[in-house]
């Protein structure tokens, strides 16, 4: 009895020995990562609603339709690069339905020369502005929209060596895209078309006839306040 008493103590301590042996090679729990403050700066329920202010850059072209007494009706266009500055105030009307108003101001590179009839002819425009209507639909940091309203242009013309210039007004339509890349900065693509109707312009006592027709598309960055 006494040597079977023995023999079960030694299996006994050999099984606890296997056993904590056999845990230490089980994989052991992972530690959890450490959690982080969320930035302020992560998109999240983004609200479109505020005012913003952001500068873009893009490309114009127009045409230019001018009739006179000595040249008839002609036509010559002209496109550049066009950049300036935008701003405005969202308001969300609904969770997904914005409305809002902008302004717009370019510098543009609108100018061309032809000749017709023996008269060299030059037309145009350095600058235009808008002051528009935004009506669009958000998915998040996604909107899609429309916008339209006012346009204002300087139209400069040159027949011979004498010059005018006015400042036209006409209006413009267009749509575009816009996405928040946090919660302050957003990014766009635009296009727009500008219609700045028909102009007078006296040269050397001749009356020339002149209006614009103006497409921009732009992209832009802005921050929102």
């Amino acid at each position: 009895m006494k040597g079977f008493a023995s023999l079960a103590a030694a299996a006994a301590v050999l099984t606890a020995f296997s056993a904590q042996t056999f845990a230490a090679d089980l994989p052991q729990p992972v530690d959890p990562a450490p959690a982080y403050p969320v930035s302020p700066d992560t998109i999240s329920g983004f609200d479109w609603t505020g005012p913003y202010a952001g500068a873009q850059l893009g490309w114009g072209w127009g045409s230019f339709t001018t009739r006179s007494t000595p040249t008839g009706k002609f036509d010559n266009d002209a496109n550049g690069v066009l950049g300036g500055f935008y701003g405005g105030y969202n308001f969300m009307v609904t969770p997904n339905i914005l409305a809002g108003l902008e302004g717009t101001f370019d510098f543009t590179n609108l100018n061309d020369r032809t000749s017709v009839g023996g008269i060299n002819y030059k037309t145009g425009s350095d600058w235009n502005s808008t002051v528009r209507g935004r009506l669009g639909y958000a998915f998040d940091t996604f909107l899609i929209y429309g916008t339209g309203g006012l346009a204002i242009a300087d139209l400069d013309v040159n027949a011979s060596g004498n010059k005018d210039s006015t400042t036209a007004i006409g209006w413009t339509l267009g749509a575009g895209v816009e996405t928040a890349l946090s919660q302050h900065v957003t990014m766009r693509l635009d296009y727009a078309y500008e219609n700045f109707g028909k102009e007078s312009f006296n040269l050397g006592g001749t009356t020339y006839k002149t209006d614009l027709d103006n497409n921009v598309v732009r992209a832009g960055v802005a921050y929102k306040f």
